[in-house]
């Protein structure tokens, strides 16, 4: 498949998100600018952060699937409603593996793997440390850091030093500390940092 025919795939894909959700959609913008920001810190390779914006960008596909009730529930998530929300890495990787895309595989993969925790206790299969995929790991500081400062029906925005507060608070647990370390470099600079 040629370059053309896979940007129509992927832009066909971004194009649902911004019909079923929009700020999922705005959300998947910033954490590709940012995973991007923080793979370059990581000296990824040209086709790693090609992968890597294109995972980011699709990370959150597999909620075209979650019911509105509950993507956009402002209360907390009752225990069967948490585990529709958390199937929708599953939903994402089965969405993906659809395409006919060079990395396919791969990019499905990392999507599974966005919202493993550091310390094992993520989902969907409780990897640790460095079974989760780097990129990954790199979504999911990024990820964090976007859904911390934007508000939602379910949180108000925080401000960016309690987003800090919050990573490295997550260091070791949630989140790679490395990455966070080199994320708490590169924010500083960006235009996504918020206020």
């Amino acid at each position: 498949m040629d370059k053309k025919q896979l940007d129509y795939q992927h832009e066909a894909l971004t194009c649902a998100l911004k019909h079923r959700d929009l700020y999922t959609q705005l959300h998947s913008q910033r954490v590709i600018a940012l995973s991007e920001a923080l793979g370059t810190a990581c000296q990824l390779s040209a086709t790693e952060i090609d992968i890597l914006k294109i995972s980011a960008s699709l990370h959150d596909i597999g909620k075209i699937g979650t019911p509105d009730q509950i993507l956009l529930k402002a209360g907390k998530l009752d225990p069967e409603q948490w585990l529709i929300m958390k199937s929708h890495s599953q939903m994402g990787e089965d969405i993906i593996k659809k395409l006919d895309i060079k990395n396919t595989q791969t990019i499905a993969n990392i999507v599974r793997h966005h919202h493993e925790h550091y310390d094992g206790q993520g989902y969907p299969d409780q990897l640790a440390g460095e079974q989760i995929p780097l990129l990954s790991r790199i979504i999911s500081v990024a990820d964090s850091y976007d859904a911390i400062t934007e508000s939602r029906p379910y949180h108000q925005a925080k401000t960016h030093q309690r987003a800090m507060q919050i990573l490295h608070g997550e260091k070791g647990t949630k989140l790679d500390p490395k990455l966070v370390e080199l994320f708490t470099l590169l924010i500083e600079t960006s235009q996504y940092k918020a206020q």
